[in-house]
């Protein structure tokens, strides 16, 4: 168990949560930290560029924005993953953060379809919006970091009983360098806490949970890190072999970026 004496900079604060040895955890990253982090985010998101910070991609129903192509759907459209965008606002809002107004009355995509999505890319209001997420990257970190220290709670409680205790000591141990903060955070931004009934293929899910619980053995410091990425990137090539339609020409792009969770901040 990381402590705030073996480690000033990563305060975990432990206390009662809705289930018995659930653990809720306050993440305190040292400075310049956040700022790594977020930037690792948007190069493994949008490639490190401004156009990639407002995204749609191809066969999907949704437009993918900022650091973390946080996810926004149009009126009426429903899908199984969660929706991030309104979060990140409401988020952002609460920070004091400067906002275009037109984002705090669109509750939804005010674009239908990809097709007009691309139409509109270099529209005013388009080019605003990436001015805006260009000049918040931190914030959209600090967002990540807010979703990772809910995760745990929520994916303890999800987990048989049997399984918590494993889950939460891989959770701390990967937590226990910067790049192991890093790993944690890209990948519940990445593919979810894990959770959702919906977010499922032929019974399996593919989220932060998943990883944690596919993790082998008991590695400790670096070394955690990089078994964290080998887990994800089983967990995903799974994810692609159960997948109802075809996945796997995003196979080799997951699996590169999993490949940075070894990686040194």
């Amino acid at each position: 168990m990381i402590s705030p004496s073996s480690r000033p900079w990563l305060v975990f604060a432990l206390i009662a949560a809705w289930f018995p040895g659930v653990a809720s955890w306050a993440i305190e990253l040292k400075p310049g930290e956040t700022q790594a982090i977020g930037r690792k985010i948007w190069q493994n998101e949008c490639a490190g560029t401004v156009d990639g910070l407002t995204s749609w991609n191809k066969g999907e129903t949704f437009a993918s924005l900022g650091i973390g192509h946080f996810i926004w759907y149009p009126p009426g459209q429903e899908g199984p993953f969660d929706e991030s965008w309104p979060k990140l606002i409401a988020f952002m809002k609460g920070r004091g953060v400067s906002i275009p107004g037109w984002l705090l009355t669109t509750p939804d995509c005010p674009w239908a379809t990809r097709e007009a999505f691309v139409a509109d890319f270099q529209s005013a209001r388009m080019r605003e919006l990436r001015t805006f997420l260009a000049g918040s990257i931190e914030t959209q970190t600090a967002f990540v970091v807010q979703r990772l220290q809910e995760a745990l709670p929520k994916m303890t409680a999800s987990v048989a009983v049997r399984e918590r205790k494993r889950l939460e000591r891989n959770f701390d141990t990967v937590a226990q360098t910067g790049s192991g903060v890093y790993a944690l955070i890209d990948y519940v931004n990445f593919k979810g806490e894990g959770i959702k009934e919906e977010e499922r293929y032929q019974g399996q899910g593919w989220g932060l949970a998943q990883v944690l619980l596919e993790m082998e053995g008991r590695p400790e410091g670096q070394a955690a890190s990089v078994e964290f990425g080998r887990a994800a990137t089983r967990v995903l090539t799974r994810r692609v072999k159960n997948a109802p339609k075809d996945e796997s020409r995003w196979l080799a792009g997951w699996s590169n970026r999993c490949a940075t969770y070894g990686k040194p901040l």
